[in-house]
């Protein structure tokens, strides 16, 4: 068939996005001392292949249209393996359906591919309507996990009502990320629950879970804050006591919600948390990304836990699908001591941040907690002014 529109637009299409996955990305001028952020996001809807979204049959798509069209690229896990950077992003499409797909990259930085096909997630015995935002992790038993959640609609609400919905944790597991096996569903007394996260090792020779409970879809109730929870398997995993790590606060960057990001990375000086926390706004809910330290031997107990936020949405990151939204649920730290934040803005791209565990522990250690009051925070920066005018 010769069709000139068809093989120009074919053309230009593949061209665009040539240049794209060949674009150097570079670190932004000074940043804050704690990490560098980078000029442009590693990861969009243009970044997935043009053969996912276009039928390439001249025959039956002679305007070269889109058929499946992707809206967004958001919320990665994250993982090395062989040496290259893994992510599994959370991929949106124009039917609102999300779906996992692997990119890989040899700097962690730019050069971000998708592998040829999205993985194709087993279902479970009650299928899921719609699953999102993996937190991967290396389990000390050999195996990678995948914690996503799982939604579904919500059996209570009625029939007229066709936007609840029920969260839950679902679980998979892998050796080479090609391959997935479905487990059980994590079964906890929530009604709801998003954001679980698998801990890296055994804690008294089980399985231990940060979880997030929740009394409803988006709004926690009297649930909320960071959970813990241990297992005696993973296979059929039930958490049948939840304790609350983090607590929600007035007032304060986490009073809406916080949930754990990804796994923990494990340091000489306790476990590296990063997290996410909402709070609200006459422009709707507010989210940041902060951070806290554990102990070693109890990665349940806060040692250390800087006041305000890690990293919060600046210039285009504040705009998107879900405007004013940072959210992070991968992170990879490499044997160096390098630690790569891999992190979404308003659930329509992806950026990263590169910093060391060294930085990261300076950081926790050393920035002074959130005092909670107007009055009391002007007397801790007053502290601060006052020892610095002395290098003046």
């Amino acid at each position: 068939m010769n069709n000139p529109l068809f093989k120009s637009r074919l053309e230009q299409v593949k061209n665009n996005q040539s240049e794209l996955l060949a674009q150097i990305n570079q670190a932004e001028a000074l940043g804050n001392g704690i990490y560098d952020r980078y000029i442009h996001p590693i990861l969009t809807a243009d970044h997935v292949p043009y053969y996912w979204k276009y039928d390439l049959n001249p025959e039956t798509n002679p305007y070269f249209m889109e058929r499946l069209g992707i809206n967004c690229v958001f919320n990665p896990g994250a993982i090395e393996l062989n040496g290259k950077f893994h992510l599994v992003a959370r991929v949106e499409g124009n039917d609102r359906k999300s779906f996992f797909a692997i990119a890989e990259s040899d700097t962690g930085v730019d050069g971000f591919k998708f592998w040829e096909y999205p993985i194709l997630l087993p279902e479970a015995a009650d299928p899921d309507i719609n699953v999102y935002d993996m937190r991967l992790v290396q389990h000390a038993d050999g195996w990678i996990y995948g914690l996503f959640c799982t939604e579904r609609k919500d059996p209570d609400a009625p029939a007229w009502d066709t936007s609840s919905a029920a969260a839950q944790c679902g679980i998979v597991r892998t050796k080479d990320l090609r391959d997935w096996e479905r487990l059980a569903d994590l079964q906890t007394k929530s009604p709801q629950q998003r954001n679980v996260v698998l801990h890296p090792e055994f804690v008294d020779g089980k399985y231990a879970f940060y979880t997030r409970p929740q009394d409803g879809f988006i709004s926690a109730g009297a649930g909320g804050g960071i959970g813990w929870g241990l297992s005696d398997t993973i296979e059929n995993a039930v958490v049948d006591v939840e304790t609350i790590v983090d607590a929600r606060e007035y007032h304060t960057i986490k009073e809406v919600k916080n949930g754990q990001g990804p796994a923990p990375i494990r340091t000489d000086s306790g476990w590296l948390h990063i997290a996410h926390g909402v709070r609200n706004t006459a422009a709707g809910l507010r989210y940041v990304i902060y951070a806290f330290l554990s102990k070693l031997d109890q990665p349940n107990e806060i040692t250390h836990s800087p006041g305000g936020h890690l990293i919060a949405p600046q210039a285009e990151e504040r705009i998107g699908d879900v405007s004013n939204v940072v959210f992070c649920n991968g992170v990879i730290a490499r044997a160096n001591g390098d630690v790569y934040i891999y992190y979404a803005s308003s659930d329509t791209r992806i950026h990263v941040a590169t910093t060391t565990v060294a930085k990261l522990l300076d950081y926790v250690m050393n920035t002074p907690a959130d005092p909670l009051r107007s009055h009391a925070c002007v007397a801790q920066r007053n502290q601060l002014i006052a020892g610095n005018l002395k290098f003046i």
